[in-house]
């Protein structure tokens, strides 16, 4: 199964958080933060306006980006957890 967004929202991957510090201690699973760095997987068209005129979103499949703590709606494709945000939700995309 496959899902499009629409409008200007984005399909995100969250990147997997590291299991151990550089100085070698494993964290345990309730210790861990969910990661706040993700993988656009799908974008949609962009953002309709009054005039029928749309503007593209800025980010495009494969960026990595940053998002904040509590943004977007999680859920499960297939077995595998993504999150559907707004592109205002998006801090940044990382280069």
């Amino acid at each position: 199964m496959q899902l499009r967004p629409l409008h200007d929202r984005v399909l995100v991957k969250r990147v997997d958080v590291e299991e151990k510090t550089k100085s070698g201690i494993i964290i345990p699973d309730t210790a861990k933060e969910k990661p706040q760095e993700g993988e656009v997987i799908a974008v949609g068209p962009g953002i309709r306006h009054e005039n029928g005129t749309v503007t593209p979103l800025d980010v495009k499949k494969g960026d990595r980006i940053l998002f904040g703590k509590w943004s977007g709606t999680e859920i499960k494709i297939d077995g595998q957890d993504y999150l559907v945000m707004k592109e205002t939700d998006i801090v940044g995309i990382l280069v």
